[in-house]
């Protein structure tokens, strides 16, 4: 009987590649996987953020696609993860990014936190298993509550703010409008539900990356 792609993977040597999932020992490969799957995220969540200028309605419709869109590069980044740590520099890449194009600091907090909490899941599937990996993005993916923070802690100083930012005083009166706090937490909702999705559909678009790795 022939071996499966994981049980094949986990009798192998272990290589330098292949380190102990429990292992810190980060190599220059690893902070470049690192640093070009974190840029890849990135323009995922700019470019349809930017779609969003059009209405507040229009980014409400529209924020779920991030991470479903989103999956497909960062469940490939997770087939390249061999070790403790760089699910969480991750996060913390990602995290200071966003502060740089406006985000506020709790929305950075929120994605270092969803990231060691990734970390934890993708530990306990010993970096090996498919759903694990999934399940792990999909927490990953509760980081979009984290912009808006701030409207539900202060609505008037928020809207002030994106006034201030140049988005024009019937943009910020239809946010107004739109964005009630119930509305921000079923759109938090939907993010997560859709940041599911995004994991299997990156599973299933990478497929062939998923066996190689061991995950499939």
């Amino acid at each position: 009987m022939s071996e499966s792609p994981t049980s094949a993977a986990a009798s192998a040597p272990a290589s330098p590649s292949e380190r102990s999932p429990l292992s810190f020992s980060f190599t220059a490969r690893d902070i470049v996987t690192i640093a070009i799957f974190a840029v890849l995220y990135v323009v995922v969540v700019f470019a349809i953020g930017m779609v969003g200028v059009i209405s507040p309605l229009v980014m409400v419709l529209t924020l779920p696609l991030v991470p479903v869109v989103g999956g497909i590069p960062y469940m490939l980044f997770l087939t390249r993860v061999r070790h403790a740590g760089m699910v969480t520099v991750f996060g913390v890449v990602f995290g200071l990014t966003t502060m740089a194009w406006g985000h506020p600091w709790q929305s950075a907090l929120v994605i270092v936190a969803v990231s060691l909490l990734a970390e934890v899941v993708i530990v306990a599937g010993r970096y090996r298993s498919k759903w694990s990996a999934i399940w792990a993005y999909t927490i990953f993916s509760a980081w979009m509550i984290g912009p808006w923070i701030p409207l539900l802690l202060d609505r008037e100083a928020y809207l002030e703010a994106q006034g201030a930012a140049g988005l024009g005083s019937d943009y910020v009166e239809q946010m107004d409008a739109l964005l009630s706090a119930p509305v921000v937490l079923m759109l938090w909702f939907a993010c997560i539900v859709c940041g599911f999705l995004g994991g299997l559909l990156g599973t299933a678009v990478l497929r062939k990356h998923f066996v190689r790795a061991g995950l499939a």
